[in-house]
């Protein structure tokens, strides 16, 4: 795992996402800075969005950091820490030499998915935090303002933010256990990861389609949402429940076809 875990930092991609994930709470604060306060009780009277309470304290920051990357951005970083993971090694033609050591198969991919979801974690974790660090200091410390009326001591805020983060986390393993299956099918990486990056969007599009009604419950991006419900002053979990169930029974099946495929597979490269 050390020297996985050393791969996987070393490479430069992996600097360049964390430059972007660093970064983004910073071009939103400037956004903010330069097009002015949002408005927080939405046109005409009506309710406002968590986008309107950004500026309010640093938690309201963070969760506005969260809000605009869950759909997308923090897909990537996921479906390029698992899906690069194996598909890497086999373009690189060292993955023969890896097998070659007196290593069961099961292992060296046990090792590689725990460091490219421990990966994966780090940066969802990286974001928000220092969405937190930058808000707290430009806007101050206080309570989580929803666009309920509603608000979560600023105790609180923390421990909720760090909720909302671990659901995320659960969410996206349906996207991390798609990359890794299609990195030990194919010795191409950006195939991998766009595909899990592809298959993604594909979901995120059916959702959209209302007309297959309550067919989209069995989406994993119908859910992908959800973790805001957590940050309601009084804990609504069925939302989460459901969402987790999916992305877990997905996964699960996704990443026994990863480990089932790659035992009886020929790797020639």
């Amino acid at each position: 795992m050390r020297v996985e875990l050393r791969r996987q930092l070393t490479r430069r991609r992996t600097a360049v996402m964390g430059a972007v994930l660093f970064l983004l709470p910073f071009v939103l604060a400037v956004a903010f800075a330069v097009g002015g306060t949002p408005g927080g009780d939405g046109a005409n009277g009506q309710r406002g969005t968590l986008m309107d309470a950004a500026t309010r304290s640093g938690a309201d920051f963070a969760a506005v950091c969260l809000f605009v990357s869950a759909g997308f951005l923090l897909v990537v970083p996921v479906a390029l820490f698992c899906g690069d993971t194996v598909a890497a090694e086999a373009d690189w033609s060292t993955l023969r030499y890896l097998l070659a050591a007196p290593v069961a198969r099961h292992r060296l991919l046990a090792s590689k998915l725990v460091v490219a979801l421990a990966c994966s974690l780090a940066a969802m974790i990286l974001l928000p935090l220092v969405g937190l660090l930058l808000g707290t200091a430009l806007y101050g410390w206080g309570p989580l303002e929803l666009p309920t009326g509603d608000s979560v001591s600023a105790g609180a805020a923390v421990p909720r933010l760090a909720l909302a983060v671990a659901y995320l986390f659960v969410s996206q393993l349906v996207t991390a256990a798609l990359a890794f299956w299609l990195s030990t099918r194919t010795d191409a990486p950006l195939g991998a990861v766009g595909g899990a990056v592809g298959l993604t969007i594909i979901g995120n599009v059916l959702d959209a389609v209302t007309a297959l009604g309550h067919w989209r419950d069995f989406l994993p991006a119908h859910w992908q949402f959800a973790w805001t419900d957590l940050l309601t002053p009084d804990l609504a979990w069925q939302g989460a429940a459901k969402g987790a169930a999916i992305s877990l029974t997905y996964a699960l099946v996704l990443f026994a076809l990863a480990f089932r495929g790659f035992a009886r597979k020929d790797v020639v490269s």
